[in-house]
């Protein structure tokens, strides 16, 4: 036993020393370093898809930290430059690529992102992200003679002329960025009785265009407001141009009688061209313009209104004392709440508009008792892609482009008001239909080759190849095309009464993008009268309050005519900015 005892004490020392022995050994062992990152200096290219194309940039890296961003090539519009600006400059002061997203421009914003991503990758760089101390805005009230709510075409329409008039104008605008709905405005601008359409022999008038409007709005139009509307259009559209908007090439949308609607130049999209526009005046005019600022509340003493609450981006809330304010935040249709509140069989129905298009004035304006018109009157476009909601142009139907369903007929006059011809494709199959056009009709616009490169138009060299890529009957697209191609011939379209029958679809490439309805435009919004003053329930004018745009109601009834949007935010704008100038003048 004594034997056995020691025997386990001696194993039991044994093993205590070859554990010390081991611990003594690691510890002498010298510690694994982290192997070196080798710092990287270079120019490198990377690529994303934005949501007209490639888009493609130059990251400039010194011992691998982001230096510089510049992108080389991009067909996206013009309102994101300074969405690029911001995410710059996030980048450059994070050195990292995990910045967030700006809200209502989602798809530039990842494609900018995955593109510098892709630069990084490729330069072999690993990034080390910075700590960056960020200071809350300072916040204090500030006076000036008027605030405008919104900084897309109405509310910059409005601030131009009241700076010019002698006025100090703030603009207000919750986005990063300025345009609104603005900036996906694609057809044109709606005048009548102007020398472009002189030049090519088109007999127009304000008359004629009262007539068309008031037809289209179901006769539901404020027919003050529609004076307004048509007798000034062509004197707006001649200001713009002197404001630098080239605005001289001619064509017709659904619901007019002659070619009427003005578009920019090279077929370009009007709303990116005017904000251009508009955006080059705020610079030499020094209009001041707060982004990130989100109105709140519009301060008032009875029935004068006294300024408004902003919130900036931090949350912090401050007020802009003013003599007058201008609404001109737009409409609600990006807010599927009130859109069904006030029409609900629109429930789950996609939108057109930008992310901002929330209805914000709607609950600012509660407290004054303000008069609404035609609020539950809202507009669906015809030819949406579905799913993306991405909206195709009514100036491809007056280039030419015809609609045929699943079946491979045409069922409608294209031409038809966008009411309409939306009825009119919810009862096919499928509630969709397709656009079809040729090379001809696609050369028309340069808009239409920014579909192509987003994927959505699809390309085919004959009718019966693109019948296979759109799935229906190759034998019965191809005699809808030659049918319709005789009656532009013929210049009689007797199925369907189409009466601007111009193009023969013969010439290939042929192209088709399959399209259904989705919300675009809020005809309903505050009352107002033709000096653009809002109305309260008693039929007083509130002190002070003026509004142009997509926030009143009463210019379009119950169906706005493509191109008169464009037309409506630049001339009630344009008088919204005038009068309250005067107002502020007194």
């Amino acid at each position: 036993m004594k034997l056995k005892k020691l025997l386990s004490l001696l194993l039991a020392v044994m093993l205590v020393f070859s554990l010390a022995g081991c611990q003594k050994n690691e510890a002498e062992q010298p510690a694994q370093e982290e192997p070196k990152q080798e710092l990287v200096s270079t120019v490198a290219q990377g690529e994303g898809t934005g949501k007209y194309g490639v888009f493609k940039v130059d990251v400039t890296l010194e011992n691998s930290e982001i230096k510089d961003i510049k992108v080389t090539e991009s067909s996206e519009s013009g309102f994101t430059e300074p969405v690029i600006a911001q995410l710059t400059k996030e980048m450059i002061d994070t050195n990292s690529v995990d910045v967030d997203a700006v809200t209502g421009a989602t798809l530039t914003s990842f494609a900018f992102i995955n593109s510098v991503k892709d630069a990084v990758e490729k330069s072999g760089a690993v990034l080390t992200a910075k700590e960056v101390q960020t200071e809350e805005e300072k916040v204090e009230d500030i006076t000036t003679d008027i605030v405008i709510v919104g900084a897309g075409g109405a509310g910059l329409s409005a601030a131009i002329e009241a700076t010019n008039a002698g006025a100090k104008v703030v603009v207000v605008e919750k986005n990063a960025f300025m345009g609104g709905n603005t900036n996906y405005a694609t057809g044109g601008m709606n005048a009548a009785g102007t020398k472009y359409q002189e030049a090519k022999g088109i007999q127009d008038s304000p008359a004629l265009y009262y007539a068309d409007t008031m037809k289209g709005g179901k006769d539901l139009n404020n027919p003050e407001l529609l004076k307004v509307l048509t007798e000034k259009s062509a004197e707006t559209l001649y200001w713009l141009e002197s404001l630098g908007a080239d605005l001289s090439e001619v064509g017709r949308s659904g619901g007019q009688s002659v070619d009427r609607i003005h578009k920019g130049p090279g077929g370009m999209p009007v709303g990116t061209h005017l904000m251009d526009v508009f955006g080059t005046q705020v610079e030499t005019l020094g209009i001041e313009v707060k982004l990130n600022t989100k109105a709140v509340e519009i301060l008032s003493e009875g029935n004068v209104v006294k300024g408004i609450k902003v919130e900036n981006k931090d949350g912090n809330s401050y007020n802009i004392n003013a003599k007058a304010v201008i609404l001109a935040s737009g409409g609600f249709g990006a807010n599927p709440e009130l859109v069904v509140k006030f029409k609900p069989e629109l429930e789950g129905f996609g939108t057109t508009n930008a992310p901002g298009a929330k209805g914000d004035a709607l609950a600012m304006v509660e407290k004054l008792d303000v008069s609404l018109t035609d609020i539950e009157q809202i507009q669906t476009h015809p030819t949406v892609v579905p799913r993306i909601n991405e909206m195709i142009t009514e100036g491809i139907r007056g280039d030419g482009a015809i609609l045929v369903n699943h079946d491979g007929l045409r069922f409608i006059d294209e031409l038809k008001t966008r009411d309409v011809v939306s009825k009119a494709i919810l009862e096919q199959e499928g509630k969709t239909a397709f656009l079809v056009l040729d090379k001809q009709v696609y050369e028309k616009a340069s808009t239409y080759e920014k579909y192509k490169n987003q994927g959505l138009l699809k390309e085919a060299q004959t009718l019966s190849e693109l019948a296979g890529i759109m799935k229906v009957d190759a034998t019965a697209l191809e005699a809808t095309v030659r049918e319709y191609n005789e009656a532009v011939k013929a210049k009689s379209d007797v199925e369907f009464g189409r009466t601007s029958l111009d193009v023969e679809l013969i010439s290939a490439p042929y192209y088709a993008v399959e399209i259904s309805p989705a919300i675009h435009h809020t005809m309903g919004g505050v009352t107002i009268n033709t000096s653009t003053q809002v109305m309260n329930n008693s039929g007083v004018a509130v002190e002070g309050l003026f509004a142009a745009g997509e926030v009143t109601g009463g210019v379009h009834g119950g169906n706005r005519i493509g191109g008169n949007a464009v037309t409506d935010i630049t001339v009630f704008g344009k008088i919204a900015g005038a009068n309250a100038a005067a107002f502020v003048g007194k």
